[in-house]
């Protein structure tokens, strides 16, 4: 049943270019269509639990929510 769920998710590399308060950052991402686009992400509950930290400039994997508001930050690459 979970696998239905991440079916679903699209995973994106991006690029940190500004880091917010309450751990949310804009990054800069590269659509299908080859432009860039800027969207909000906050880090995912393991990243905060194992106080990995991510830094402007950082290459992150993101999973982009199905409706397009935020996206998950998932691993720092």
């Amino acid at each position: 049943m979970s696998d239905q769920k991440n079916e679903k998710l699209l995973v994106v590399k991006g690029v940190v270019t500004e880091a917010l308060p309450s751990t949310l950052f804009r990054l800069k991402i590269t659509d299908e269509n080859g432009e860039d686009k800027e969207i909000l992400a906050y880090l995912s509950g393991k990243m905060r639990m194992h106080r990995i930290k991510v830094l402007i400039g950082d290459v992150v994997e993101v999973l982009l929510d199905p409706y397009g508001g935020k996206g998950r930050i998932t691993k720092r690459l």
